[in-house]
């Protein structure tokens, strides 16, 4: 009597075995560290960072600021002038 479903199975877990015996063994035998250190910054080095920071937010703020009121000014002078003729 044979079992032709047992053969194929038998053939198959053999193989996926054999692919992973191949794949498990190609590995190092040990783990690879890599050990990735920054030098430690100082807090002059971060504050200084924080506060050009915030000095170029506030930069940016300040020159939209102007840049608004000059154009409002103007628009203001277009609107009188154009008006008294």
């Amino acid at each position: 009597m044979e079992f032709p479903g047992i053969v194929s199975l038998v053939a198959h877990a053999f193989a996926l075995f054999r692919l992973f015996a191949f794949f498990a063994g190609g590995q190092p035998g040990g783990p690879i560290i890599v050990d990735i250190t920054e030098p430690p910054k100082s807090e002059l080095s971060t504050l200084s960072e924080v506060l050009l920071g915030s000095l170029g937010l506030s930069g940016v703020l300040a020159l939209t600021a102007i840049m608004l009121g000059i154009a409002l000014g103007g628009l203001m002078f277009w609107i009188k002038r154009r008006s008294a003729n």
